[in-house]
């Protein structure tokens, strides 16, 4: 009985000793942010980034690109053998935590599937994991239809705002960060994790009135969390959260959500939809951190931002690209922002976003060329 006792003393012992020794080196089980080395080390091993941001034109929203019952493969690889003709070599593709809770294997396995189409147009994703913009009620099953001639009037966020609220759901989201960097953490077809869209989007005229009060004191915590929490998966992709709004001349400067993304990332991503003299200041700025920078949203014809003024000031500086926008499709995106508040009632004069019709026909074929020009090796 003394030895049974004295046996039981020494395995709890040995118990406190490795939890007190886990709780001291939290480090050891995850990867730390890149160092400046490390990040252009893998950069270096890219071609230079072109891409676009993309939903397949059957989708109105990322529940509906990767729901089984509307899973389009087949709309999918022919969409993505045309970025293929143009010269691109990556896609920016956004995930959703509902589809993870629903069915978390099936989930993967689409991704899968998805990757391989992938591959096959010798394409790299740049997967986002959560997104502050627009309708902050995601629901699972069908999604509506589109809301005629208004830019992206399905899409959701993720997490959404009963989620966000609610601390007992972070379990969940955390399960959800580190089911899907885990298992896809050394997939060489993976070019890198996006954790959050525009962290602190309040969704403007569109659903400002109805979304989360103060979002960004629930969002902040959390944005921090997930970072820690994907880096306990130990990805061999880098991770990333882009900056999109505000000042970024100094550190002073930047709000407190944006100083997170910038220290919490392997690589520097951000978003420009201004003129191309803004966007070249921007790069200036940004170049401080001595990291790679990839703009993960441009193009909006409107503003001044199209491809023949953005894409000859990025490769001139090696900073990655992802337009917003590619077919013509249920996200409407060829209508401006304002379609929220402004009536439009057919094609808007100069399309948004967006590359091609559905036909693969391009809206402009001069862009096409410049594309194509410039990414030609």
């Amino acid at each position: 009985m003394k030895f049974l006792k004295l046996s039981v003393i020494v395995l709890i012992s040995c118990w406190l000793l490795q939890s007190c020794a886990s709780q001291a080196r939290p480090e050891e089980n995850k990867r730390t942010i890149w160092t400046k080395e490390q990040a252009n080390d893998w950069y270096k091993g890219q071609q230079w980034l072109v891409g676009a941001n993309f939903l397949p034109s059957t989708a109105i929203n990322q529940l509906e690109m990767w729901q089984a019952e509307s899973f389009d493969t087949a709309t999918i690889d022919k969409e993505l053998g045309w970025a293929e003709s143009i010269g691109m070599n990556t896609v920016r593709v956004f995930l959703h935590d509902l589809l993870y809770a629903q069915d978390s294997l099936a989930f993967m396995e689409r991704i899968n599937t998805f990757l391989e189409i992938a591959k096959r147009h010798h394409i790299k994703p740049l997967f986002v994991l959560f997104d502050s913009c627009w309708d902050p009620f995601p629901k699972l099953g069908k999604q509506r239809d589109p809301q005629p001639y208004v830019h992206n009037s399905g899409w959701v966020q993720s997490p959404g705002y009963d989620a966000l609220k609610d601390s007992t759901q972070y379990p969940r989201l955390e399960k959800y960060v580190k089911g899907i960097v885990g298992h896809f953490a050394n997939d060489s077809r993976i070019l890198g994790w996006d954790i959050w869209n525009e962290p602190d989007n309040p969704t403007g005229p569109s659903y400002e009135k109805v979304d989360l009060p103060n979002k960004v004191q629930y969002v902040l915590p959390l944005l921090k969390k997930s970072f820690e929490w994907a880096r306990t998966q130990k990805p061999s992709q880098p991770l990333t959260s882009g900056i999109w709004a505000g000042n970024w001349t100094t550190d002073e400067t930047l709000k407190p959500i944006e100083k997170l993304q910038v220290e919490q990332s392997d690589v520097i991503s951000f978003h420009n939809y201004d003129s191309s003299q803004v966007f070249e200041n921007k790069i200036k700025e940004l170049q401080r951190y001595g990291k790679p920078l990839i703009c993960t949203e441009y193009m909006a014809r409107p503003n001044g931002s199209t491809f023949a003024g953005f894409l000859p000031v990025a490769k001139k500086y090696n900073v990655g690209m992802y337009n917003w926008g590619f077919v013509n499709g249920k996200s409407q995106t060829i209508y401006p922002w304002d379609s929220w508040t402004k009536k439009y009632t057919g094609e808007p004069p100069v399309w948004f976003h967006d590359i091609f019709q559905k036909d693969g026909t391009p809206y402009k074929q001069d862009e096409v060329n410049t594309i194509k020009s410039l990414t030609a090796r």
